[in-house]
């Protein structure tokens, strides 16, 4: 992330402002200049709610906050202008800017603040002219020493967005199974998180079958990857446990993807992982007085000479067998065989991300995740209320009894697909039958990867989930 966020109760006099107001009086009380005044008025009374004053010492962008039925969509809006004025700032190749408050809610700074550094992220690692394309704009600087707890959690959180993006804007070419554990470590190192890597030959002594079929058609290793943060003093007794599916491609093995809008964009199908690895690096740079550990399951999915294919049976970590009658079903296997791990740690809750349908981005599409699972209801709500504050919005689906029935097979224990009916949920049973402990599923093939900008949000990897799981987990580490 290239823009840092601090509080200060002063401000430069040269520095480029950003006012936020609701009222005339709110925006012309904090300038002197009697044309900037004028032309404020005249914005407002056009009903513009964001307006740019250049200026040959500083710019000054001015923000209304416009009423909202609901809170949360009142954020999202100074969201989006956050963007816009970073836009701004940048293309006339600003370093700094300050953010004056003029309303009764100090947070609203806040929302601004993170719109700009989430819509200002860069991916230029692979631009022989990044020097030249990278942004100017360094730092923010929220004009209340109040807020400096909830700015330090605000820049934990966009700092770990971006460390998701980059790892789902990675290609193949780089980014391995065997890559995304050096990544991992280094991040690990970088937070000061533990790291585990189990590496091939322990995968195979613990007879991790889904995740070994899977990588059957690879030259690459898989990894399995444990990541904690426990802290000395940890509010919650037991561990919660986050999964997340790391196909670092996927090509749907022998069931092949076909390349236009599909197989192109598979090096995405990694994001969950890029999720959780987000999360935890979020929790640990906050420091939140919590114990959380993370499971990534890391391997391609090819359609090599030794691939797994349709009609085979495999036998998961949990002696489960399962009948393979799609291999581009593949997310479900590795996330079963990690999901049965997670019960080695006796888990308060485990929750899982995945890119693992298009039902459900076909359901919702990228306006938010589908979620299911069987944690309690308080649990449940405390997730669709982190999802309204952060605008990763849940949507949760049933678990019908009638939904597993459709994954009976003839020959196993299970089959990996359901068929043509509610397949986001069938790939949520198939996950739910390796859990003995509360835990909620979420996939997020809809929202993880955009085809262009909106907003603050990026085109290819958005990071999403980094922000619904870091609310979530504040609020344990809060008690609430």
């Amino acid at each position: 992330m290239n823009i840092s966020l601090k509080t200060s109760s002063k401000q430069n006099n040269n520095d480029n402002l950003i006012i936020i107001g609701i009222k005339e009086s709110d925006f012309t009380n904090s300038i002197s200049d009697d044309n900037s005044k004028a032309y404020i008025k005249t914005c407002l009374k056009n009903n513009q709610s964001i307006i740019h004053i250049p200026g040959a010492d500083k710019h000054i962008i001015a923000i209304k906050a416009e009423e909202k039925d609901e809170a949360y969509k009142l954020n999202e809006s100074l969201r989006i202008a956050g963007d816009q004025a970073q836009a701004i700032l940048n293309s006339t190749k600003q370093t700094s800017c300050s953010i004056i408050n003029t309303t009764s809610n100090k947070s609203l700074s806040l929302f601004v603040a993170e719109g700009m550094m989430l819509g200002g992220y860069q991916f230029l690692k692979y631009k022989k002219d990044a020097a030249k394309l990278k942004a100017s704009l360094k730092l923010i600087n929220i004009t209340d020493v109040s807020l400096k707890k909830d700015a330090e959690l605000l820049s934990a959180s966009c700092y770990a967005n971006a460390v998701a993006k980059d790892l789902v804007n990675e290609p193949l070419s780089f980014l391995t199974a065997v890559q995304l554990s050096k990544e991992i470590k280094r991040l690990g190192k970088e937070n000061n998180f533990k790291v585990n890597v189990l590496n091939k030959a322990k995968i195979k002594e613990l007879k991790m079958g889904g995740l070994l079929a899977v990588n059957l058609g690879s030259i690459e290793p898989p990894t399995f990857n444990i990541m904690e943060w426990k802290p000395k003093t940890v509010k919650n007794k037991r561990p919660i446990v986050l999964v997340g599916k790391g196909v670092v491609y996927d090509t749907g093995g022998l069931s092949l993807k076909p390349t236009p809008n599909s197989m192109d964009k598979m090096k995405s199908d990694m994001g969950g992982s890029a999720a959780v690895i987000g999360a935890m690096c979020a929790v640990s740079k906050a420091k939140l007085p919590i114990h959380v550990i993370a499971l990534v399951p890391a391997t391609e999915n090819r359609p090599g000479g030794n691939a797994y294919a349709p009609g085979d049976v495999i036998t998961m970590y949990d002696k489960t067998t399962v009948e393979v009658l799609n291999t581009d079903a593949e997310g479900r296997l590795i996330l079963a065989d990690a999901l049965t791990y997670a019960k080695k740690y006796k888990p308060q809750l485990v929750f899982d991300a995945a890119t693992l349908t298009g039902a459900a981005a076909r359901a919702i599409g990228p306006f938010g995740a589908v979620y299911m699972g069987n944690a309690d209801d308080k649990t449940k709500k405390a997730f669709e209320e982190s999802g309204k504050a952060t605008y990763e919005r849940l949507a949760e689906f049933p678990m019908w009894n009638e939904y597993g029935d459709l994954l009976k097979s003839d020959i196993a224990d299970l089959k990996n697909v359901g068929g043509a009916v509610g397949g986001a949920i069938t790939a949520g049973m198939f996950l739910k039958h390796f859990t003995d402990y509360p835990w909620l599923h979420f996939d997020i093939a809809g929202p993880a990867f955009a085809d262009q900008k909106s907003g603050y949000r990026s085109k290819n990897g958005t990071g999403y989930g980094v922000r619904l799981f870091f609310d979530y987990l504040v609020k344990v580490a809060n008690g609430k």
